[in-house]
């Protein structure tokens, strides 16, 4: 029997979503799993600034600037606007800083000083950062062309420097950021070396009101301070003042220990010029909220960040804020 056009129409539209259900009714029509609506409400996840941890808009280039650490040359501007400072000893058994901005960039820091071969193993693992400093010995200077970075010294950017009323060469040596930086426009920005940030590890810390470190000719003892939650800066026994007011301090301090010997380079008084090699696998103290937390650390190549883990092979996290690493060694090369 010929079925009339009309009632044809309708079952060729009708078929498709018509089907027996396993008891044999017809099913309801069949379709694809939805994801719920956002709420447009809700907050977005926010993921912490891979130097500090803490909120940001967007990721900056890394700016590394080599600052004086002597008396002479205190108190430090700009310190306190850093995301990392490396404490590296240096000739004499003496200790200079390397400060790495991104996230915030004061207007001008210093007093600028001259790099030291460890810098050039440790700017690698941030890709290819703006690096700032006053001169380096000529022997090194094929050593600093061919690392991965981007030389804005006072040699090749001399308009970003500046001699600071008030202090006496060669510590009196300042620079103004952002025309460090607009040298280097195409300075790596921020990204990934290997700290986690987060809730400290449930076990494993000990108490702690001060901690101490020691380098041939400089102390530093970390003191914890509740009010402010850092650790305050002591060196050589006296508060570590900042040039804009008040005592430096972070709330994470690394002591990293690392092995140190004498380079193939030294200074005007034959001094010889500390390696600290940052490549490799050590032993580390994380002080953070009043505690003291064996750690382990490891970086595989210069290119690569470097981790921190508990005694147990967890992240050791650090606690969100400003950090500063100090490159120690159980064993000091004799100056």
């Amino acid at each position: 029997m010929r079925i009339p056009r009309i009632i044809a129409v309708t079952l060729a539209v009708l078929g498709p979503v018509v089907a027996c259900s396993s008891g044999g009714g017809a099913a309801t029509p069949s379709k694809a799993p939805q994801a719920a609506p956002a709420d447009p409400s809700a907050a977005p996840e926010e993921k912490g600034h891979p130097f500090t941890g803490l909120p940001y808009e967007e990721l900056k280039p890394v700016l590394a600037v080599k600052i004086e650490n002597t008396a002479a040359g205190k108190p430090q501007l700009g310190l306190k606007s850093a995301d990392i400072v490396y404490v590296e000893q240096v000739e004499a058994g003496l200790t200079r800083l390397m400060a790495v901005f991104s996230s915030k960039l004061p207007a001008k820091v210093g007093p600028v000083r001259s790099a030291r071969i460890s810098d050039l193993h440790i700017t690698p693992q941030f890709g290819k950062p703006a690096f700032a400093y006053s001169g380096v010995q000529t022997k090194m200077l094929p050593f600093v062309a061919e690392a991965s970075l981007f030389d804005v010294g006072d040699t090749r950017n001399p308009g970003a420097f500046f001699r600071q009323p008030g202090r006496y060469a060669p510590y009196n040596l300042f620079a103004n950021t952002r025309q460090l930086l607009a040298k280097a426009p195409k300075a790596t920005k921020a990204k990934d070396i290997g700290f986690t940030f987060g809730e400290a590890p449930a076990d494993g810390g000990v108490e702690k009101k001060t901690w101490t470190v020691k380098w041939p000719a400089a102390t530093f003892t970390f003191g914890w301070s509740e009010t402010k939650k850092q650790w305050l800066i002591w060196q050589d026994g006296k508060k570590n003042m900042a040039a804009e007011g008040g005592q430096l301090g972070a709330p994470t301090i690394v002591i990293q220990y690392t092995k140190t010997e004498r380079s193939e380079f030294h200074d005007k008084n034959q001094s010889y010029t500390p390696l600290v090699h940052t490549v490799g696998k050590g032993s580390a103290i994380v002080l953070r909220e009043g505690k003291a937390y064996k750690a382990r650390w490891s970086r595989e190549s210069e290119e690569d960040g470097t981790t921190f883990t508990t005694a147990s092979g967890e992240p050791m996290n650090f606690a969100p804020g400003q950090v500063w690493v100090a490159l120690a060694s159980r064993k000091p090369v004799i100056p």
